[in-house]
């Protein structure tokens, strides 16, 4: 991990380089994707798929109030504290104080939803629906904080951050499963748990290894709300493009089938690392360039995306048995279907992760937020014709036609806003040429040559 750079020192040379930070961000994405896996396996096997889908319910509403709380604030964090690296403690501050409030309100306004339409609510308990619920603030302020540590360069200690949520959440409900103690409020207990340690190690940084916390600045806080508000439409339509179906799934077509639908999620989901790895990694460069050097960077990395994402999905459709029903059990046997259908919309995913964040990352959120809009009108008019009729498999098909409709549209707004034109998205030889050139010198890296392992046998290294 590069040493972390104090308020008002943004030294570029010592920032690390863009493929060792993509890499690492990467693979403890991949890493937390396996553990997570784990974890929906542990919870799946002992509790069966309605409690599996029990638990996905009450954390999908965790994930999904707390992400559409965040009002785009971390969008501004990481664009201004890249830009203006003196106002980090300010931004750190009041993220503390905006999480709070903006997390409160937000619990506040699922109680009373919940109250009036118990329906909202599902089938879950009132105590663990508490429970998710106070978890909220501390949920907003780790994106938050998350954000502004990235924009500090420090990648490493983001990973490291990331990971502690599900190792804690693999490491008790394993234990608890071999116990005989597992339940779905322990499950949901863990999940929170872990994720709350993980905010608590982010503010840690923040304030004894980066800019620390200084004097809560209103003004800053009004111009964070500013941008952030025009990027958080679009964040907000991405998010439901991700969880809405879930969620109608959950409501509609009941826990059993969320349980099913939810291993397809999580297994289709781990297509969607790569280019969220990407996006955090490239984001502080692009802030930074100039207009249409950002825009070729953005599309240098868009294309080596798609291909390695087209690699990957060739081998999770020919896997896809034994990852739904050898790892899970007869009972998930839909889910293969489901997750052969997903896989499909991971190559729109790509180009709203990518491109979009390259247009926000250049002041440009409404954009992003325009192509969002397009997937997010296509997904709210599928799910509620396919769901119900057809539980997963629907949600599958409306989300794959929604990504792609996303993807082709900001595929155009880039193309057109950062002047790289549109050809310059089409993945060429060339490009696979070079990932094959990247692939190579970090498998030297990796494996000793076989003269540097000689030269240890006989003492000459």
């Amino acid at each position: 991990m590069v040493a972390p750079s104090r308020a008002g020192d943004d030294s570029g040379p010592r920032h690390p380089t863009f493929v060792s930070s993509a890499l690492a961000t990467w693979g403890t994405q991949l890493v937390v994707a396996v553990l997570s896996l784990a974890n929906v396996l542990i919870v799946a096997r002992t509790l069966g798929a309605t409690g599996r889908g029990d638990v996905a319910f009450l954390t999908v509403i965790a994930y999904v109030v707390s992400q559409l709380s965040l009002l785009g604030v971390e969008q501004a964090n990481v664009n201004f504290a890249s830009a203006e690296p003196e106002l980090r403690p300010a931004l750190a501050t009041n993220s503390v104080l905006l999480a709070l409030l903006l997390g409160t309100i937000a619990a506040g306004a699922v109680s009373g939803l919940i109250a009036i339409f118990p329906r909202i609510g599902g089938h879950s308990s009132g105590g663990l629906r508490w429970l998710v619920l106070a978890s909220i603030p501390m949920l907003i302020l780790q994106v938050y904080l998350l954000f502004l540590v990235q924009a500090d360069y420090a990648f490493g200690f983001a990973n490291a951050a990331y990971l502690l949520a599900p190792l804690v959440n693999v490491s008790v409900n394993g234990l608890l499963a071999v116990l005989g103690l597992i339940s779905v409020g322990t499950a949901v207990a863990a999940c929170m748990g872990g994720q709350v340690l993980g905010t608590l190690l982010m503010a840690w940084y923040v304030a004894c290894r980066s800019a620390g916390f200084g004097r809560p600045d209103m003004r800053l806080a009004r111009r964070s709300l500013g941008f952030g508000m025009k990027a958080h439409a679009g964040q907000t339509m991405l998010l439901a493009n991700y969880k809405l179906d879930q969620w109608l799934v959950g409501a509609i077509a009941g826990a059993h089938q969320l349980g099913v639908y939810s291993v397809a999620v999580a297994w289709a989901e781990a297509l969607f690392y790569l280019p969220t790895a990407l996006a955090a990694v490239q984001r502080p460069g692009l802030v930074r360039s100039r207009g249409v050097d950002a825009g070729h960077e953005a599309a240098a990395v868009f294309r080596a995306a798609v291909l390695i994402t087209l690699l990957l999905g060739v081998a999770l459709i020919l896997a896809a048995p034994f990852l739904c029903v050898t790892v899970f059990g007869v009972e998930f046997q839909g889910s293969i279907v489901q997750l052969r259908i997903l896989t499909a919309g991971a190559f729109g995913i790509v180009a709203l992760k990518l491109l979009g964040n390259a247009l926000t990352a250049r002041g440009k959120p409404l954009l992003e937020t325009a192509a969002v809009g397009a997937a997010f009108v296509v997904t709210v008019g599928l799910d509620i014709v396919l769901i119900p009729g057809h539980g997963g498999v629907g949600a599958s098909v409306a989300s794959v036609l929604a990504y792609s409709v996303g993807g082709m549209v900001v595929g155009i707004i880039f193309a057109r806003t950062l002047g790289t034109g549109r050809v310059n998205l089409v993945p060429r030889w060339r490009d696979a040429l070079v990932l094959g050139r990247v692939g190579l010198r970090c498998s030297a890296r990796l494996v000793p040559s076989r003269a540097a392992a000689a030269n240890t046998l006989r003492g000459d290294g």
